[in-house]
């Protein structure tokens, strides 16, 4: 049966067209033949403001469990810099498409939906987890979807993105949208929201008690922004560490124990050859950023779990740090792949290193329930207009961007909307 969420929206006059301009509506569930999509080409990759190219394109046609969703507004990640770049993988490889759609965050509405679904229907409300499997194997029933031979990122390894005025998703990726929040508000929060919530509780034993330690790296970004508040609430504590001072107070009022300027420290890259000069230096830097770890945790107290992401340049003090038995978990490289650390201290020690990659429906819904409870604030920084999307993802690349989270809006007009109503209106 279908939710009923939406059956409130008001009827409204508008043209069928086979296209229409950015904010235009159309119709409820008049889908168009083409739209408006910011668009990759292999022979483009490169830098975002030269890769993405705002091209008009076919709308997705659905299968029998796919949804076709009005994108409002969508989210900003480093998926679309690595799409744009081709790196570390190029999606073309995969997918095989003429044309990449970047985008693995959105919010809008239900706009059509496949002949085989029933938990949604035309009108609802959503926002879309980015996680797409087939759904017909084991892990996909009983075990876990994420290690599926069929999991795929939707917006990175699928070409069906949410940087375009449609998006076509499964059924399974849907999930109530909060309603107390802008569209570009909710657009902006699920992807970093739910990496976070399976990197800390979906690894168990290792999954976050209360009261233990959590050293979180770029703790003012998406995904940092969201572990300091997720460790908070689980009523652990979050050691966040920045690199810019003027970052300290953001951190702190999302409820960090402590913060940590790693601009402090002189320990971040590759790790010297073991018991060279250049290593014993390391060591002792390395050691007085466990010494300001201490000063928030109590001396001799190391941290039960390191939240890590930029890789390269951290990963060697990561290692180190971490608590004997504990465990480092690691959802991307934003700093390079080549990672490097001590082992010694690894296998006597007997910590954990642990790959984390998204999120399965149930934990990106329980991450979700968070938001609709309001127990989580969703940190968005900076709200791009549809044209300047290239540019918000040229400020990511170059680490630019403000603490939190960005947006950019596809079909909401104007920011600080919330319903299909005033998006009407706004658009008058």
């Amino acid at each position: 049966m279908a939710l009923d969420t939406n059956s409130d929206i008001a009827p409204y006059e508008a043209p069928e067209k086979d296209l229409y301009e950015i904010g235009e509506l159309p119709p409820m569930g008049y889908v168009p033949k083409q739209m408006y999509a910011w668009a990759i080409r292999k022979e483009r990759h490169g830098e975002p403001d030269t890769a993405m190219l705002q091209e008009v394109v076919e709308v997705p046609t659905l299968d029998s469990h796919d949804v076709l969703v009005l994108v409002m507004a969508a989210g900003v990640n480093y998926n679309g810099v690595w799409a744009a770049l081709g790196k570390p993988i190029s999606p073309f490889d995969g997918h095989k498409q003429p044309y990449h759609i970047a985008g693995s965050d959105a919010a809008g509405i239900v706009w059509a939906v496949g002949d085989k679904v029933k938990r949604w229907k035309v009108g609802d409300e959503v926002v879309v987890h980015c996680n797409q499997d087939d759904g017909d194997d084991e892990e996909c029933n009983g075990g876990d979807p994420m290690y599926s031979p069929s999991q795929r990122i939707w917006g990175y390894e699928t070409p069906d993105g949410s940087f375009s005025q449609f998006t076509r998703v499964q059924a399974q990726q849907l999930m109530p949208r909060p309603k107390h929040l802008t569209w570009e508000e909710a657009a902006c929060y699920t992807l970093t929201l739910a990496t976070a919530y399976r990197m800390l509780f979906g690894h168990e034993p290792h999954d976050l008690k209360p009261g233990q330690n959590v050293l979180v790296w770029g703790a003012s970004g998406g995904l940092g922004s969201y572990a300091i508040q997720l460790i908070n609430t689980a009523g652990a504590n979050a050691i966040g560490v920045i690199s810019d001072e003027s970052k300290r107070d953001f951190v702190m009022d999302l409820g960090a124990k402590g913060v940590i300027n790693r601009r402090d420290f002189k320990c971040w890259g590759q790790l010297p050859t073991v018991n060279t000069p250049e290593y014993n230096d390391w060591l002792k830097e390395a050691r007085k950023f466990g010494k300001a770890i201490w000063d928030i945790t109590g001396k001799g107290v190391n941290v039960d779990m390191v939240f890590e992401h930029p890789g390269e340049a951290t990963f060697p003090v990561s290692t180190l740090v971490v608590k004997k038995g504990g465990m480092v978990v690691i959802c991307a490289g934003t700093s390079g792949f080549n990672l490097t650390f001590d082992v010694r201290y690894m296998w006597m020690h007997q910590k954990r290193l642990q790959g984390s990659h998204f999120a399965h429906l149930k934990q990106a819904s329980a991450a979700n329930k968070l938001m609709l409870e309001r127990r989580l604030d969703p940190c968005m920084s900076e709200v791009f207009s549809w044209a300047d999307l290239p540019q918000a993802h040229m400020k990511m690349l170059r680490n630019e961007h403000k603490p939190g989270n960005m947006s950019v809006l596809v079909q909401s007009p104007v920011t600080g909307l919330r319903t299909i109503e005033e998006v009407l209106d706004a658009g008058n």
